[in-house]
């Protein structure tokens, strides 16, 4: 059985583009690695963010709807982004959180304090100190050296079937069980970022897709090998997945698990200086080959924003 290292990315949906960049960028302070389009809607921003390499393990990437259909969040979903942050910044990040005028609620579980807030769409971020994981080399919006936040530190997840989606966290995808605490089921990879999954043991109703939820969630694998060997094993489980795609910066499948989480699995190479320097990530608007040739139609359609500092509220 192949096990996955952790989390690769995690992809939401949103509403304005440039309400969420400034969100992202300018008060969380993450770097916009991607500028380029939803393979299926070319009329749609993808957007990623990361740290300043857009590593696996540190990425969050959005869809921005432009429209006002609101999601339902609720069972087959990731319910709360976890998003690490160095030890001893926390009380950095409440306060930061306040001067913009975020409103947070402070939080525990396995003996771990969380902050949790909501981006403008309504989607659900925690914050937790974690001394996993390399430093964000990423300074952006006056955010101190040494306190950007580093990456994924994992996802808490709502399911239709918790028992089934623990099953698939274990057996399919090789997590290590931690333990149980409060309702909550705790797995954990090997990786140091993206590598701690809290299951909510409750049944929920099937949440609708829309702004502020989550669209799917990528899981890391080696290379191609490695993730034929994942989608062997999902066709065997009865999973049903999806042909393995190129999607520019990764080799991608999907799969649904029973409890009704959309799955991916994402190779960790080439990365996102496969089309673009390091030192320029996220400049330009960089479209899959296939629309290369309607770049001036899909450039005119798409709302131009801008990677900008924020001033807190008041300021």
């Amino acid at each position: 059985m192949s096990v996955t290292t952790g989390i690769h990315h995690i992809t939401a949906i949103v509403g304005d583009v440039q309400e969420s960049v400034d969100f992202y960028a300018g008060v969380l302070g993450l770097r916009l690695v991607k500028r380029t389009v939803n393979y299926e809607a070319p009329d749609l921003y993808h957007l990623y963010f990361g740290n300043e390499n857009g590593d696996p393990g540190t990425i969050m990437s959005f869809y921005p709807l432009e429209s006002d259909h609101q999601g339902i969040l609720g069972g087959g979903q990731v319910g709360v982004i976890v998003l690490a942050v160095p030890p001893g910044s926390m009380f950095y990040w409440r306060q930061r959180l306040k001067d913009f005028g975020i409103t947070y609620m402070d939080l525990a579980r396995f003996e771990e304090e969380y902050v949790r807030f909501a981006d403008p769409s309504g989607l659900l971020i925690d914050l937790v100190e974690s001394r996993e994981g390399p430093f964000s080399l990423w300074q952006f919006g006056g955010i101190p050296e040494g306190y950007a936040i580093k990456g994924l530190a994992g996802a808490l997840l709502f399911s239709c079937n918790s028992a089934k989606t623990a099953e698939v966290l274990q057996e399919v995808l090789g997590l290590d069980y931690i333990g149980e605490e409060e309702g909550l089921l705790r797995f954990k990879a090997a990786d140091s970022l993206g590598n701690v999954i809290d299951l909510n043991l409750e049944n929920l109703p099937r949440g609708c897709s829309g702004a502020g939820t989550v669209h799917h969630m990528a899981w890391r694998t080696k290379d191609k090998e490695e993730q034929m060997k994942y989608h062997e094993l999902l066709e065997v489980s009865g999973m049903e997945p999806t042909p393995v795609v190129d999607r520019q910066y990764y080799k991608s499948l999907f799969f649904r698990e029973p409890g009704g989480i959309l799955f991916q699995v994402a190779t960790d190479g080439p990365g996102f200086d496969n089309d673009e320097p390091p030192e320029s990530l996220g400049n330009e608007l960089m479209l899959p080959d296939m629309y290369e040739d309607q770049r001036e139609r899909i450039a005119k359609r798409l709302k131009p924003f801008q990677v900008r500092a924020v001033k807190p509220a008041g300021k």
